[in-house]
């Protein structure tokens, strides 16, 4: 369903047609509904098959969604795109294999839908069981990340839903070349029409003409910047479960192994910089400051990592730039990492309780008994021990694909999968029970 926006004098965004973004986002959510009543009612051998068609499809049509992602890859060049940013639009071969697997992985993991959570029997004699249903119509908007568009529809889909993906204007004709792909292989596999559909309109207004849909949407989920969070959660009519930005620490204690250390920070600055599991500050023992910290940072440095410290970092490493305020809040998306030393575990525990954003926050120590009290201390949606930060994900964590990562605290929190996208229901059995 295309949308072609124009400035109406009533202020309206319109499509060619004459229907605004409202009339056209109502239709298709409209859709939606009617398909998600069909959709939770799938058998899950059915659903797993639809999976598995839109996995080959992927391969099937590999080479037109990589010509449509060279279109949006080159566009972004043009605009000076970040590197980093980049990187996350950019599909190749094997990242379009990733999707296909991360669909076929979603296909294989059990069914939530009807499975339970609980069951009692009441002292009258009548049962009640909680079982876990389907959320209904998902919206999910989302930032330049292609891969999304398919790790959505399946987990939604396996999870009994419809969707309705609205993504940015930077992947545009990836996404249009993916949904169309994954969208007719569901339906010839027996998914109604409607249960995957994309917003092709990626206009301002169309974000928050989606965020306010609450006739047809049962819940919205941002992933993407804080701006786009933010925007979501202050405009948006529709229940927000939000994913979170992620300003993530590694903290080296005084008793870790300094090669471990190293090969940590390495990869979880390096291996992919411009995604939210990223590292962004480094928080560094006071008594490492003078031996271990010069060499990691030269190794960084030699990577093309911007270092920015604290007054006691620069004093180790001279080339360091001043870390202001506002760099232990940021969450950089680049090669940049701030790095602050500290005098104790406790302290490395405030800064990130008073910086972090929640998401994902890693200790590298051989002292069990520190390792504990930094994980039992550290208020965030995932806490690692001697790990990098970018195992924060739904595939790595056995979960399939994921939806994003929560960190907020209610319903779900930590990388979602299958089971953040269902709700569930009371059934009571009884047989002729009336109340007193």
């Amino acid at each position: 369903m295309s949308v072609t926006a124009s400035a109406s004098p009533r202020g309206e965004t319109e499509k060619a047609g004459g229907e605004t973004i409202r009339e056209v986002l109502e239709e298709q959510g409209r859709v939606a509904r009617a398909a998600a009543r069909k959709v939770a009612l799938l058998s899950t051998d059915q659903k797993n098959k639809a999976l598995q068609a839109m996995a080959q499809a992927l391969r099937d049509q590999q080479e037109d969604i990589l010509a449509a992602n060279a279109v949006d890859v080159a566009g972004a060049r043009e605009r000076d795109v970040p590197s980093a940013l980049i990187d996350r639009l950019t599909l190749n071969p094997d990242r379009i294999e990733a999707m296909a697997e991360g669909l076929e992985a979603v296909a294989a993991l059990p069914d939530p839908v009807g499975r339970g959570v609980g069951q009692w029997r009441l002292a009258n004699g009548m049962e009640v069981q909680q079982v876990r249903v389907p959320l209904g119509v998902v919206g999910m908007i989302y930032e330049a990340r292609p891969n999304v568009t398919a790790d959505a529809a399946g987990l939604c889909l396996k999870a009994g839903n419809a969707v309705i993906l609205r993504g940015s204007g930077e992947a545009l004709n990836s996404n249009r070349a993916i949904c169309q792909a994954i969208a007719k292989a569901a339906e010839e596999a027996g998914v109604p029409h409607g249960a995957i559909q994309l917003v092709d309109d990626v206009s301002r207004e169309s974000a928050l003409e989606l965020m306010r849909l609450d006739k047809y949407l049962d819940v919205l989920i941002p992933r993407g910047g804080a701006g786009l969070i933010r925007a979501a959660v202050e405009n948006a009519t529709v229940p927000v479960l939000e994913t979170g930005v992620g300003n993530c620490h590694i903290y080296v204690d005084e008793s870790a192994e300094p090669d471990k250390a190293t090969a940590i920070v390495l990869n979880a600055k390096l291996q992919r910089p411009g995604v939210c599991n990223a590292v962004e500050t480094l928080l560094v023992h006071e008594s490492l400051a003078g031996s271990w910290l010069p060499e990691v940072a030269a190794k960084l440095a030699e990577q093309g990592v911007e270092l920015r410290g604290c007054q006691r970092a620069r004093e180790a490493v001279p080339t360091m730039l001043p870390a202001s305020e506002d760099d232990w809040h940021r969450e950089y998306l680049d090669l940049i990492l701030a790095v602050r030393v500290v005098d104790s575990l406790d302290a490395a525990v405030d800064h990130i309780n008073a910086y972090g954003t929640g998401h994902s926050e890693a200790i590298v120590t051989s002292d069990y008994r520190r390792a504990r009290r930094f994980v039992d201390a550290v208020d965030a949606a995932v806490v690692y021990a001697n790990a990098s930060t970018r195992f924060t994900d739904g595939f790595q964590f056995g979960l399939g694909a994921e939806i994003g990562i929560s960190t907020q605290k209610l319903h779900a929190r930590g990388p979602m999968g299958l089971e953040a996208l269902t709700s569930t229901k009371y059934v009571v059995l009884g047989d002729g029970h009336v109340r007193p």
